[in-house]
């Protein structure tokens, strides 16, 4: 069986958990109806997409089992209500035929589905653990993130239930959720979970019983109360099971066999596959527009990692300038998002944001309303005003020489900065600009030692990559040759900050390296992969 259908399956079995049960009006148990099954299985595509099907499941690790369906073996009732009552939860695990008919159903089914839902919820379920506990909220509900989307955040209902949690449209913005045309936090996990367990809680405080507040999460609180009101007074919610409407009779069952098979999943034989998802990750502040192909791009990250970190993005495009955005990266990544900010804010924004920079004149017409001395009318006056030139200091330029740049693709002032070895103050300040604004094209004054000039000439006719690699070539050059047993000697690797440098050593603080190495804050900035710096033995 191909990936493809593994996922089909596993989607399926959060389809019937809204469809109907054949029922008797003296008989409660219920019974899978294996046609609509069918049919649902045939009708997947509102769940499935690229981002699930390619993405969140490594290729090598599809669970494949050689024992067929050996692992189902019928578990006796007597033991699996002993399991039930041993899992530390407020929340009543009953268990009754209802419960049984789910629990078969999964465990047939669970060959290929099980894996995959356990090998998720190593990424989602330390999410919702972290939120419901800081709100109170039992633990054990993360498993109806399960029954509610496969734990798949880009899930769509028929009806527009959207994410990990399947919030409708309405329920989102009442519950806080910021969805428009670029963002949809309905499929952030990390919003959505806050959301859901505000509304978790809210159901609780009306009914008093998690039950009941899980049914109503399903329906509505007037379906539930309307069938607390034909039941009578202390029902609970069993005893309200046939007053409910027929997709939330199966719901509940569902819930309590998901929570039994994700906690007892060794006992079946079933064990997480290898997911693509970072297990440790960081969320940074974004506060300017920006395109993730920029962050990508920059921080040599996949796009489609950073799809799967961050859902919410419709569009790939986060409005960090209109709205309070977030970005998951993983760890190391987000300390080194803080360190290249800027040069990550303005990587191809000519191309990605489709931003144009205007010059400004050093004189502009400026349009001053001016009153009438015979009239109460104004007349418009126009005059010359002098653009207010930005105070600069452009330091010592004795021995130095001017070169003018051409702005080319990718370009930032941090990239030119560091070509050039100068810092990015003195670039902005000899181009009289305070702007991190950068347009192709652009002529960007630069001051370069004159013995050095020819050198510095050529960089103009290099290649982005060629630049880089020149930076590179020359930072490492720099790295210690002679090695001094008093001190210990470390490579730099992709990813490596001084911070986390730092960290890997007793004792040893970022200032220390810096001072050791002669770091200035434009050399911390510039660390290359291959250099070598000196750490002091504590």
């Amino acid at each position: 069986m191909n990936k493809f259908l593994n996922l089909l399956i596993l989607v399926s079995l959060t389809l019937i958990t809204h469809l109907s049960f054949s029922q008797s009006a003296t008989d409660t148990t219920t019974s899978v109806n294996l046609l609509e099954f069918k049919n649902a299985q045939a009708n997947l595509d509102s769940l499935l997409n690229e981002w699930y099907v390619k993405n969140a499941i490594a290729n090598d690790s599809i669970y494949r089992s050689s024992r067929g369906l050996e692992h189902y073996t019928k578990v006796a009732d007597s033991i699996i209500i002993e399991r039930l009552n041993k899992i530390p939860t407020s929340i009543q695990m009953s268990f009754n035929s209802d419960v049984r008919k789910w629990l078969d159903l999964y465990l047939k089914s669970g060959e290929y589905v099980m894996p995959t839902l356990l090998g998720l919820s190593q990424y989602y379920y330390p999410i919702f653990d972290e939120i419901f506990d800081a709100n109170g909220i039992p633990l054990e509900l993360k498993h109806l993130a399960v029954v509610e989307s496969a734990l798949n955040p880009q899930a769509v209902s028929p009806a527009g239930a959207t994410g990990i949690w399947q919030f409708m449209f309405s329920t989102g913005k009442m519950y806080g959720l910021n969805i428009n045309t670029l963002i949809d936090e309905r499929k952030d996990p990390y919003t959505a979970t806050l959301a859901a367990a505000k509304l978790f809680k809210e159901l609780y405080r009306i009914y008093g019983d998690w039950m009941l507040a899980i049914a109503a999460y399903n329906c509505g609180p007037g379906n539930v109360t309307r069938a607390l009101s034909r039941a009578g007074e202390g029902a609970n919610y069993w005893d309200i099971y046939n007053f409910l409407p027929v997709e939330t009779r199966g719901y509940i069952p569902a819930f309590v066999a998901m929570t039994y098979l994700m906690t007892y999943s060794n006992e079946h034989n079933f064990y997480p596959v290898k997911i693509t998802l970072p297990m440790y990750s960081d969320t940074v502040i974004v506060t300017e527009k920006l395109h993730m192909k920029q962050v990508a791009e920059v921080l040599s990250l996949s796009l489609e990692e950073l799809r799967d970190m961050n859902p919410q993005y419709k569009k790939d495009l986060i409005p960090g300038n209109t709205d309070k955005c977030y970005l998951r990266l993983p760890f190391q990544k987000a300390n080194l998002f803080a360190s290249l900010s800027d040069s990550i804010y303005h990587y191809k924004d000519s191309i990605y944001l489709n931003t144009v920079k205007v010059k400004t004149p050093t004189t502009v017409a400026a349009t001053k309303y001016i009153a009438s001395t015979s009239t109460s009318t104004y007349t418009e006056k126009t005059e010359k005003v002098e653009k207010e030139e930005t105070p600069c200091d452009v330091g010592n330029l004795v021995g130095k020489t001017e070169l003018i740049y051409t702005v080319k693709s990718g370009d930032t002032y941090g990239f030119i900065a560091n070509w050039y070895n100068v810092s990015t103050t003195e670039l902005k300040c000899w181009n009289n600009t305070t702007s991190n604004k950068l347009s192709i094209g652009d002529k960007i004054i630069v001051y370069v030692p004159t013995k050095k000039l020819t050198t510095y000439k050529t960089i103009d006719n290099l290649t982005f990559d060629q630049k880089q690699a020149l930076t590179s070539d020359e930072i490492i050059k720099k790295s210690p040759t002679k090695l001094d047993e008093t001190y210990i000697y470390y490579t730099i690797k992709s990813g490596d900050l001084i911070s986390t440098i730092a960290a890997k050593y007793d004792g040893v603080t970022e200032a220390d390296i810096k001072k050791l190495n002669a770091f200035t804050d434009s050399d911390v900035r510039r660390l290359q992969i291959g250099q070598v710096i000196k750490i002091k033995k504590k």
